[in-house]
């Protein structure tokens, strides 16, 4: 009896760009209209809710930032404000200390460039306080520039699906760009993070209800919670 094939396995480069598409094509299908679940009204508070939102829920940052930004409405405004009172209004969010320090750095920047936020990603890490992953969510989301967003869901399911083989951030945004075509990168990235909350948990992911589980090689998914070749490829 022939064995059959599982999803990614001894695949080509151009086998793995088309499998990502069928996996983009398929997230489409499921969370068409999927997207960056931090309230904001501009680049700004984007940028102030994703410094926010490190180790934290997004729905916990959702709570905190009306009262901040009804507080501290600009950059120049977030700059000026005292430490203690910027640290009482974030502390639900976690790290509060050395968020409270990012945003004073980030605000303090913003506002010498007049309450700009940069529209690219070499000038938005310079401003200090900005990793590459918050950079990524401000241009995508907020500007509108392809971009992939490399957080704890992203860097799982990436590798889960055989997309790339790597755990740094950098280089895992990397492989993901050469798999998909720049259009698809930033509604990708948002489709895959709602994935990774409802469906492909670290711990226990729901396989058999995954609309990708057909082009899924499952890599380190837990044995109890695997489905077999057979089952995968007669979806």
């Amino acid at each position: 009896m022939t064995r059959r094939r599982v999803p990614g396995e001894h695949e080509t480069l151009p086998e793995r760009r088309a499998r990502a598409r069928r996996i983009a094509r398929a997230l489409a299908d499921v969370y068409p209209d999927a997207w960056c679940a931090l309230r904001h009204d501009d680049a700004w508070q984007l940028l102030v809710a994703t410094i926010l939102s490190a180790q934290c829920t997004d729905e916990r940052v959702n709570m905190v930032t009306p009262t901040l930004f009804a507080r501290y409405p600009t950059a120049a405004a977030m700059a000026a404000a005292p430490t203690s009172e910027l640290e009482t209004l974030i502390r639900s969010t976690g790290f509060f200390r050395q968020k409270t320090k990012a945003l004073k750095t980030v605000a303090t920047a913003i506002a010498a460039r007049g309450g700009e936020v940069p529209r690219d990603m070499d000038a938005l890490v310079a401003l200090g306080g900005v990793g590459r992953k918050t950079a990524n969510v401000v241009l995508g989301t907020a500007y509108g520039v392809p971009a992939i967003m490399v957080d704890t869901h992203v860097r799982r399911l990436a590798n889960r699906l055989g997309l790339t083989r790597e755990d740094d951030p950098v280089k895992i945004e990397t492989d993901l760009r050469d798999r998909l075509p720049a259009a698809a990168w930033t509604h990708f990235s948002h489709r895959l993070i709602h994935h990774g909350r409802r469906i492909c948990s670290a711990r226990a992911p729901r396989c058999p209800e995954c609309a990708l589980l057909p082009w899924c090689p499952q890599i380190d998914v837990p044995a109890r919670f695997a489905t077999s070749a057979r089952a995968r490829t007669q979806r």
